[in-house]
């Protein structure tokens, strides 16, 4: 249960001056902050260390506790490319290659002629593999008092358009993107085969529609502009849904990309955001356990709030806003968390999208960061 405060570590960025020890209320002029999110990725060296770490310095203000998309998946979805490099029938476009963080060859993928995307084998993606083993992890620290009883173990998982949009010649994006579905559901009905649903959150990781919706992305299902681009978007989240039983909690990270710490376009508010939001509480044919959408450091105005305000959120349905920058520590996500409120939003807490690329040093302070803005459930 929430005390309706929380202690600020001396240790949290931009806290200089604050005793350890001390507290922000969060009633009066204060809003009322519920609880913290980990978008996924997480800056430590193992699932081990993640879960030990996280709930040393979040126990009580979390619902559920990610991995930390350690190994391979540090960086999102890349590592999907080196899956598709196996695959017969996919193939690079023949230019010289260019890398990310030089272990990425960022050259696009296209079907090779006369190969159909409904004969495409695809390998194991990884998702289900990686699951499974930190679930078991994070059942034995359960089992040792580490994680508190009812945390609940979370699985983000890409959106097929994201995989699809990202690493995919424009001209081949609406053939392969209903092949590369069928496999990540297959990965998706393996982690749900394998872990205890009343254990199990799976997150949808939702970022490439929004460079459809703004417009950095040329759709393969719509004129671009139009409404059927909103739609296309929103029956594709419906789908995901669909495909996760009532008895396992399904959540939604809104991202506008995150690519070397930068958003691939600011938002001007939260308009798209709550549009997606919208639709998807309207459409989908089950519960929706959370949202977390994005809140650029700069906007501490109720303007980018306001669209958020019409939503009629479910009191099952938690939301969570990504005001926490680890340039500007508490100050500045008490001021973005004073302009939410204007939207009479109920809210927590969590930074825009996950931490694992930033540099390590930079965890510790930001899991306190969490703590200390976040009231305790």
């Amino acid at each position: 249960m929430s005390t309706g405060q929380a202690p600020v570590p001396s240790a949290v960025p931009n806290g200089e001056g604050i005793p350890s020890g001390a507290t922000i209320p969060s009633g009066g002029g204060s809003p009322a902050i519920r609880g913290a999110h980990l978008v996924g990725s997480v800056n430590l060296p193992d699932a081990a260390t993640v879960f030990r770490t996280v709930s040393e310095h979040l126990g009580d203000r979390l619902r559920r506790i990610p991995d930390g998309e350690v190994g391979e998946r540090f960086y999102w979805i890349q590592f999907q490319t080196k899956r598709f490099d196996t695959m017969a029938g996919l193939s690079r476009i023949p230019v010289e290659p260019y890398y990310l963080r030089e272990v990425f060859d960022g050259r696009p993928f296209r079907l090779d002629d006369g190969v159909a995307a409904s004969d495409l084998v695809f390998p194991d993606l990884g998702y289900a593999e990686a699951a499974l083993a930190s679930y078991a992890e994070f059942a034995r620290q359960r089992a040792a008092g580490v994680i508190a009883d009812g945390t609940r173990f979370q699985v983000s998982l890409p959106t097929p358009a994201a995989v699809i949009g990202a690493f995919v010649v424009p001209e081949d994006r609406a053939a392969l993107e209903p092949a590369y579905e069928r496999a990540l559901f297959g990965e998706l009905d393996r982690i749900l085969d394998g872990i205890p649903h009343d254990d199990l959150a799976i997150q949808w990781d939702t970022a490439v529609e929004f460079a459809l919706l703004e417009g950095r992305i040329e759709p393969w299902f719509a004129d671009p502009g139009s409404d059927a681009v909103l739609d296309g978007v929103v029956a594709r989240s419906v789908r995901q849904a669909a495909a996760v039983p009532d008895d396992v909690e399904v959540g939604y990270h809104l991202c506008y990309g995150d690519v070397e710490e930068h958003h691939f376009v600011q938002p001007a508010d939260a308009g798209w955001l709550a549009a997606v939001i919208a639709g998807i509480l309207a459409d989908a044919p089950r519960p929706i356990a959370f949202f977390h959408l994005p809140v650029p450091i700069e906007r501490d105005d109720a303007a980018y709030f306001a669209p958020l305000a019409p939503l009629d959120l479910p009191e099952t349905t938690e939301l969570y806003l990504g005001l926490l920058h680890h340039e500007d520590g508490v100050d500045g996500a008490l001021r973005r968390a004073a302009a939410a409120a204007t939207a009479r939003l109920r809210f927590g807490v969590a930074t825009e999208c996950g931490f694992g690329r930033g540099p390590s040093e930079r965890t510790a302070g930001l899991l306190d960061l969490h703590a200390a803005v976040a009231g305790a459930w």
